[in-house]
């Protein structure tokens, strides 16, 4: 079952921390994996409870990144305005 589930009257009330994250990533990949196995079986009907249980937990995961504050920095491979020479008319400013 999926960590996600958490009855009502604890709703709300629980931490959420890195380890619980974690969790819900190896949950999620484990998912993934379960769902590309029965797609090739041809076994839609488990493909499709897996994958509403994935929209859960990556709904969920969401929630958590737009409720926290912007503690993560950007990635490693994103481009900056610095490394990029802007064109004017098709030729590189100097």
């Amino acid at each position: 079952m999926s960590i996600v589930f958490v009855p009502k009257k604890l709703r709300g009330k629980a931490k959420v921390n890195q380890e619980t994250i974690q969790r819900l990533l190896d949950e999620n990949d484990q998912l993934i994996r379960c769902i590309t196995e029965y797609m090739q079986k041809g076994r839609a009907v488990e493909c499709v409870q897996y994958q509403q249980i994935l929209h859960r937990n990556i709904v969920y995961l969401g929630t958590i990144a737009d409720a926290s504050p912007d503690t993560m920095p950007p990635p490693a491979n994103s481009s900056s305005n610095e490394t990029s020479t802007p064109t004017v008319n098709g030729h590189g400013e100097s």
